[in-house]
């Protein structure tokens, strides 16, 4: 698997893989998460007009999507019942999804993103519990609860490098 930034000719199957999303997350038991439209067509454009979308690749083939960028994140800027492992420069992971076609995809994915910075925060739905479930299998601590942009609240979790590294 190999990691590039997103181009426009890539849109057709960033959405459909997002359309994909949310209907498995519908199915299993996550469907107000991401609801029928998240993401909206207009912020994948923005997230790759700005170099903020990735995408996994197999055998020439895109298989999944996120959104990774470095510094401050103004959704991680309060979090509640419960504090960050640190005060560091971060990065972030937004909107990731796969095909589900090769296993350990998502977790691929989030390593990649967390070799970048060393420092990693993401946050999901508290219905979300294929995501919760992976974020602690790849060494995640649950921090507390943020609220997005909508105010919806978010379970938060963050990853830092050890001291062993």
């Amino acid at each position: 698997m190999k990691i590039r930034k997103t181009n426009l000719d890539d849109l057709n199957t960033v959405l459909s893989l997002y359309e994909n999303a949310r209907a498995f997350m519908a199915a299993n038991g996550n469907p107000t998460q991401w609801g029928t439209q998240y993401p909206p067509v207009d912020t994948v454009k923005q997230d790759i007009s700005e170099g903020f979308s990735y995408v996994c690749e197999e055998n020439g083939r895109i298989i999944a999507v996120f959104y990774y960028q470095q510094g401050e994140d103004s959704t991680y800027l309060n979090i509640h019942n419960g504090q960050w492992l640190n005060n560091a420069p971060y990065g972030v992971v937004h909107r990731i999804t796969s095909d589900g076609s090769v296993p350990g995809t998502a977790g691929f994915c989030l390593n990649w993103a967390f070799e970048q910075c060393g420092n990693l925060k993401i946050d999901t739905h508290e219905n979300n519990y294929i995501m919760q479930h992976l974020l602690g299998k790849l060494g995640f601590t649950k921090c507390g609860y943020i609220y997005t942009d909508d105010g919806t609240e978010r379970i938060a979790y963050q990853k830092e490098e050890s001291e062993a590294n």
